[in-house]
């Protein structure tokens, strides 16, 4: 008779079998290049579209717009302000109240690097969000009665907010010293006499003109067949001038440094060093922000990631790894917030984490659960929204062609633990930035995490 201990034993084993049986089949339905889009180009404007066969479309003007390439401050922000304002066609009024007959709904955005004007609604709608993009794009009046009852509201009101945010502050700050100008220009609206020196609505206007022109744009839907996509960009886009380069395209340079602001609205401490951009993406950079992690995997509990450990030190604390990718750069970030004496202990941990992967200390488990995790993070990435659109569009945009799932994922498998190091110990032999805001006589400087700046 078999004893009990070999009968549990033959039950893992069939049950360890099984799970890998289920993953292979998972994998085999779950083929990553179903997530990648189809490219075009049709009537000079650049498309991508994918059909995921629901009964919503997301449809998007990606422009090479963002805060890189605003010729003074401000300006990205005003021309996202302006979006859905009165047409030469429609008012703000008849533009809001028809997408709400539809049920549709209406959004506009900005990253450094791209300003995102987009709709969401029922598939069979999509000839009429087209053709009201097309008219936003290349028909909106920036008239003066707007620009100061609802623009210049709108900003003053994000200025009070972003001054009380110092999460957001210390990453614009990280940006603002990792590269200075371009992609280190400021995410957030400026001061608003700054503001005044620089924007209105004839310059927005002036900007609206090259940031919307067809060389600049990408037209992206998921959730429409391809040939619907082109039929309604051919019928409604022509219009829309062609344009020439985005001005303030300058290559970007990685600088490094540290900068300090007091702040009594609470403490947040950035580490960072160059990342992955899009452009010419380092996988080791994925699997290295998933190794540091900080983000639990399971709600109310602290997670096993080096940075959830390095937290778990320093009650009050709270850590994360993040790489924030770019056309032609990236910054991957480890951002700490808490109180002041915490994020001090959680940052000098974080620290010693980054080198410890830099000396080569990686366990083959911890490695495994990286990939598996930075796989995971770009599949859920790619699955639908708002990330979704942004990616395709502003790698179109940039590259001449949407970032591809199915590559990315295919790399990230390829990433070794020698790989893995040498990527750490590049970053800490490197110029680090550090980016500190709250209260400085507590919050450290980089010379006592050992980092060079």
């Amino acid at each position: 008779m078999s004893s009990r201990t070999a009968l549990a034993r033959g039950a893992q084993l069939a049950a360890r079998q099984g799970l890998a049986a289920q993953r292979r089949g998972y994998a085999a339905a779950a083929n990553p290049s179903s997530f990648d889009f189809d490219a075009a180009d049709v009537a000079g404007v650049k498309v991508a579209a994918r059909d995921s066969h629901g009964p919503t479309t997301k449809l998007a003007v990606v422009a090479k717009a963002g805060t890189r390439y605003q010729p003074a401050p401000g300006l990205t922000i005003g021309l996202e302000e302006f979006a859905f304002k009165n047409t030469t066609k429609r008012s703000a009024l008849r533009i809001v109240r028809e997408a709400e007959l539809l049920g549709g709904q209406l959004n506009a955005y900005h990253t450094r690097e791209a300003l995102v004007v987009e709709a969401s609604f029922l598939r069979q709608d999509l000839p009429y969000f087209a053709e009201l993009l097309a008219e936003v794009v290349s028909e909106t009046k920036y008239t003066t009665h707007e620009f100061h009852e609802d623009v210049e509201r709108v900003l003053k009101l994000k200025q009070t907010k972003v001054a009380g945010d110092v999460t957001a502050l210390a990453l614009d700050s990280a940006h603002s010293v990792a590269f200075h100008t371009g992609l280190g220009a400021s995410l957030y609206p400026t001061p608003t006499t700054a503001l005044k020196n620089y924007l209105n609505e004839n310059s927005i206007a002036d900007f609206a003109s090259a940031a919307y022109a067809k060389s600049n744009i990408a037209l992206v839907a998921e959730g429409a067949s391809s040939s619907n996509v082109t039929k309604w960009t051919e019928q409604f886009f022509k219009s829309v001038p062609s344009g020439s380069a985005s001005a303030n395209s300058k290559a970007t340079t990685y600088y490094g440094g540290e900068q300090r602001t007091a702040h009594i609205g609470g403490n947040s401490f950035v580490i960072a060093f160059p990342g992955s951009g899009f452009g010419t993406p380092k996988p080791e950079v994925a699997v290295l922000s998933a190794l540091l992690g900080g983000q639990p995997s399971v709600k109310w509990s602290a997670g096993f990631s080096l940075l959830s450990k390095a937290a778990a030190k320093s009650p009050g604390a709270s850590a994360v790894a993040t790489n924030y990718a770019y056309s032609d750069a990236g910054l991957f970030a480890v951002q700490i917030n808490g109180s002041a004496s915490a994020v001090r202990s959680a940052a000098l941990e974080a620290a010693k984490a980054i080198k410890s992967i830099a000396e080569g200390t990686v366990s083959k488990e911890d490695l495994t659960k990286a990939i598996a995790k930075a796989k995971f993070d770009a599949l859920e990435a790619s699955e639908s929204g708002r990330n979704t659109v942004l990616a395709a569009g502003s790698g179109i945009v940039h590259t001449g062609s949407p970032i591809q799932i199915a590559a990315a994922v295919k790399a990230i498998d390829g990433v070794t633990a020698e790989k893995l190091k040498s990527a750490a110990k590049a970053l800490v032999d490197g110029k680090a930035t550090v980016a500190a805001v709250g209260d400085l006589h507590v919050l450290p400087y980089a010379e006592e995490l050992g980092l060079k700046v």
